[in-house]
């Protein structure tokens, strides 16, 4: 994990995972996935003004990495979830299992929490030169979605549609299995209406003109 972020940037510090049931009531499941999932946490990195010289703002104040170490090639959602509401700052998660590796990012925008996670492997490229701090976060959730933006879209604009994207593809996978299962066939003209008007939809909405 090379960042080539400045040295005084870097924390490598291990966080025993019991601080994270200290903060937050949690399940004996969800203990259990602690226990049964992660090898080790370790904060590697903290981004501030006085570490990488970039001003913070009201909403971002400091931006954290952590390097999750992984017993199984699973991402561990639920954790990350927990370690997101324990933390209050934004964090980019690096997941090792082996020699693989992926990454994740939590969007915590006007009180809604969205997980963002990349493949196994996947090439992800994060910028941290920027205006803020704000803005390098808003940069580390871009790359983790699919769709390149253009730069006439702000982030605003970025984040509702990759949501309005996600929520047509579950329509979508929910029609074609109402389509697969109905056995009447007004009934299945009707939803494969639905189904195309669905597809266009999304083939409009990652494929602008």
């Amino acid at each position: 994990m090379d960042f080539s972020l400045p040295v005084q940037a870097r924390v490598h510090k291990v966080i025993p995972k019991s601080k994270f049931f200290e903060k937050t009531a949690v399940s004996t499941k969800l203990r259990r996935e602690f226990v049964d999932k992660i090898q080790k946490i370790v904060w590697e990195y903290k981004l501030s003004p006085e570490t990488i010289g970039i001003p913070a703002t009201i909403e971002v104040e400091e931006i954290q990495i952590f390097k999750l170490e992984l017993k199984e090639r699973v991402i561990p959602k639920n954790i990350l979830r927990l370690i997101d509401k324990v933390i209050p700052y934004p964090i980019l998660y690096v997941l090792s299992y082996e020699d693989e590796s992926a990454y994740a990012i939590t969007l915590k925008v006007k009180g809604e929490q969205r997980l963002y996670c990349s493949a196994w492997n996947e090439d992800l490229t994060f910028y941290f030169n920027q205006t803020n701090l704000e803005r390098l976060y808003q940069g580390l959730v871009t790359a983790f979605i699919a769709k390149k933006p253009t730069e006439s879209q702000d982030f605003a604009t970025i984040v509702l549609t990759d949501k309005e994207r996600e929520g047509l593809e579950r329509e979508i996978v929910l029609l074609k299995n109402k389509l697969r299962k109905e056995p009447q066939f007004n009934r299945k003209v009707e939803i494969n209406t639905k189904l195309q008007l669905a597809q266009q939809r999304l083939k409009a909405l990652t494929n602008p003109a």
